[in-house]
């Protein structure tokens, strides 16, 4: 990761326009943005770190801890939201023993709650690595969130 880090510096240095760029390509390589990483970026770039913390603070897309193998957006836009999408985020507390905007330990598992994921039909959605799931009560997501961590070994059946 690191020679591919470095290869990205090289071929955006001196390029104007180059923070964003530099900062989506350094999420790529890393899954987040490293401190380090943004450090060499302000190097690269003739910023300050403050300011390339800035623009990164800036934006929703960048992140600045490591995501999870799986990630699970639970939906909390109003039709989610009257169909008891909070309930959802107290059993995934409870299956996987993290709160939405965290990550578990052994970073298995990224818990995000969403706005909308446009599956209003289908309230409440949970979404888990691209697929979605509605229609779901606390005990089908607890059994959803058991299948696929048991799937990759992060949770025992």
């Amino acid at each position: 990761m690191e020679k591919a880090f470095q290869a990205l510096l090289d071929d955006w240095k001196g390029v104007k326009g180059n923070v964003i760029p530099l900062l989506q390509k350094t999420q790529e390589i890393f899954g987040f943005l490293p401190r380090e990483s943004m450090c060499k970026i302000a190097r690269v770039t003739g910023k300050t770190t403050a300011e390339i913390y800035g623009v990164a603070t800036f934006y929703a897309q960048f992140r600045f801890t490591p995501m999870g193998k799986h990630v699970m957006k639970i939906c909390h836009g109003t039709a989610c939201h009257v169909q008891g999408a909070d309930s959802l985020d107290t059993v995934v507390e409870q299956k996987l023993g993290v709160k939405p905007g965290s990550t578990t330990a052994d970073r298995e598992f990224t818990v995000e709650r969403v706005a909308c994921l446009g599956c209003c039909s289908l309230a409440p959605v949970v979404m888990i690595d691209g697929e979605v799931y509605g229609r779901l009560t606390g005990d089908k997501l607890g059994k959803i969130v058991s299948a696929v961590g048991t799937k990759t070994g992060a949770l025992k059946a």
